[in-house]
């Protein structure tokens, strides 16, 4: 175990303070992320340097379009999770306990070591919630970050301010998902809140990290014209109009095996309201698609990075379209 950063004692009990359930943990007993918990009145990391998921991935898998196109990164993953999403498509890991999936000890030093022995950019914390890793994320991102590595997370954005302050100045991209613009739908379907959210998004933005978007869009739940008109002019307003927006087709998985998979005409609805109101790259994903996961130039229209799944053409000279227009991309 190691013992975990951002909590505090109260009285008998624990406060956790990484995530917004602010989990108030007894002795011997677990926050609710399960990556949690309460020994001799100190908080312990269950999961630091417990990876159950290492593996090469495109960048583009995350999804990053605009962050380093093109290029590989090494992926990690705990168990556990902070949200209680009936949809999760990945809730093997998620809705797992550290005892349910062995996993051997992996040092940040280890991560770094693979990193520079692998053709990648650097290190993603993904496949679970890494927001409940903290600690690792941290550690790992110091060492990989001081050898000039890039750092990823892919997260649901679910987090308190503290924790955003401590974390995403050592994050160079994230992809934060915003399940809907409902705080009816986060506490019904992922045991959240939205409000939590919209200001960790706000707060990472303002870090400096490079901040990309995403949507599962499931049939009538998240996928109503006034939510989504309502969410996509929040993120224009909030993170500017060039924030990359994925959205990305749902299919049944965990507790929701009775909603159909999303179609293409469903995602099309969803992005003709994004690009109706002014958000300039629009990705569908999770789908066939012929042109809606390429980059278009907003001002002349010229073809700038055309993907075929994972596989990417990119056209940019640096970050800029020959018309003069700046993209905003990290290459």
């Amino acid at each position: 175990m190691k013992k975990a950063s951002w909590w505090r004692k109260s009285e008998q009990t624990v406060i956790c303070e990484l995530c917004p359930h602010r989990c108030k943990i007894s002795e011997n007993r677990y926050g609710l992320c399960q990556a949690r918990y309460v020994k001799n009145g100190v908080l312990y990391s269950l999961v630091y340097g417990k990876p159950v998921a290492v593996h090469i991935d495109p960048i583009e898998k995350k999804p990053l379009y605009h962050f380093y196109p093109g290029s590989d990164i090494l992926s990690i993953g705990t168990i556990g999770c902070n949200l209680f999403c009936t949809f999760c498509q990945n809730w093997d890991i998620a809705r797992a306990k550290p005892e349910d999936i062995p996993a051997r000890y992996v040092s940040p030093e280890e991560i770094e070591s693979t990193v520079q022995q692998s053709d990648v950019i650097g290190v993603a914390f993904t496949y679970n919630e890494p927001t409940i890793f903290g600690e690792y994320v941290v550690d790992i991102s110091r060492l990989v970050k001081s050898r000039g590595y890039k750092t990823v997370m892919v997260s649901n954005g679910f987090i308190t301010p503290e924790a955003v302050k401590d974390i995403y100045p050592l994050i160079d991209a994230a992809n934060i998902d915003l399940k809907a613009f409902s705080n009816d739908f986060y506490r019904k379907e992922c045991k959240g809140q939205l409000t939590p959210v919209l200001d960790a998004l706000v707060e990472i933005k303002k870090q400096g990290t490079f901040l990309e978007i995403t949507t599962l869009v499931i049939p009538g739940l998240n996928n109503m014209e006034h939510d989504i008109d309502r969410m996509t002019r929040w993120i224009v307003e909030n993170l500017g109009k060039e924030t990359p927006y994925h959205i990305s087709a749902f299919y049944p998985s965990y507790q929701m095996k009775h909603i159909h998979r999303t179609t293409k005409s469903e995602l099309d609805f969803v992005k003709n309201i994004a690009d109706s109101n002014g958000l300039q790259y629009v990705y569908e994903g999770n789908i066939m698609t012929t042109t809606e996961s390429n980059t278009y130039c907003p001002s002349c229209g010229k073809l700038l990075i055309e993907r075929r799944g994972y596989r990417t053409v990119n056209n940019l000279d640096k970050n800029q379209c020959s018309c003069g227009r700046e993209i905003p991309v990290e290459l």
